[in-house]
């Protein structure tokens, strides 16, 4: 597992020392933060450096709020049970909102607004959008919401669902299944990075909120209050929407 701890101080040199906020407390609590590592542009590694959006947008947040922050990775499946056992305080892996999650987490207002996106093989001339799913295997990262939302298809009955721990981008440009199911932004930054043959199909099917889930006692909502704030300052004061076109040269952080 890689474990990243990184201080106030220096996340204040880390992202331009642009951020005043109330990093400069003496002592600041640590924010616990689980992530993938696997997940291009959003976390990822490089180099050995854990780097990405999600990455940016929690250092920014612990120097606002005056927190230290603590990076966890794991597979994917693992941090919803990590978050519920106390071992992380959060999850930034692109969180979808859904009703079942609210029910269980304290969420923060969302951060990243999306959409479900169909991927295929390039040159699919079959599988053209959601609609064309019909009779087909659709490979989505174990974990997701993407599962769900296909099984919300009117016609889910007949699409066969394949859960993947990692590589769904290539055994789609392999044709071992017939399309797979991510987020527009991530679909489209592994077409345009990846030297796979992959192309996005269709409009995205299914508006995403993602947010950051805290546990839902006194603790967590303490904990989700003091970072829901820093995110309100970071978004209003062009922060968040300045890391979203590092990224992804668009603000994917507002809903206009």
């Amino acid at each position: 597992m890689l474990k990243s701890i990184v201080t106030a101080t220096f996340l204040s040199a880390a992202f331009n020392g642009g951020l005043s906020g109330a990093a400069a407390a003496q002592e600041a609590q640590t924010l616990r933060v689980g992530m993938s590592g696997g997940y291009f542009p959003f976390t990822f590694v490089k180099q050995d450096v854990l780097q990405g959006f999600e990455v940016d947008v929690m250092n920014a947040v612990a120097e606002e709020a005056g927190l230290d922050v603590e990076f966890e990775t794991m597979s994917f499946s693992g941090l919803v049970g990590a978050l519920d056992a106390g071992r992380i305080d959060t999850i930034a892996n692109q969180i979808t909102i859904t009703l079942e999650r609210e029910a269980k987490f304290a969420f923060t207002e969302p951060y990243v607004y999306d959409g479900a996106q169909v991927v295929v093989r390039e040159g699919n001339e079959e599988v053209a959008g959601v609609e064309d799913l019909r009779g087909r295997i659709v490979a989505v990262n174990l974990g997701s919401n993407f599962e769900q939302l296909l099984r919300e298809l009117p016609f889910a009955d007949e699409v066969e669902i394949k859960t993947y721990e990692s590589n769904i981008a290539q055994d789609t440009a392999l044709g071992r299944v017939d399309a797979f199911v991510m987020d527009r932004v991530s679909s489209a930054q592994l077409i345009q990075e990846s030297p796979l043959p992959l192309a996005l199909a269709g409009k995205p099917f299914s508006e995403i909120r993602n947010a950051l889930p805290f546990r839902n006692d006194e603790a967590g909502i303490a904990q989700r209050d003091q970072v829901d704030a820093a995110l309100t300052t970071l978004r209003e004061n062009g922060t968040l929407a300045e890391i979203s076109q590092k990224w992804f040269g668009t603000d994917i952080t507002s809903p206009e």
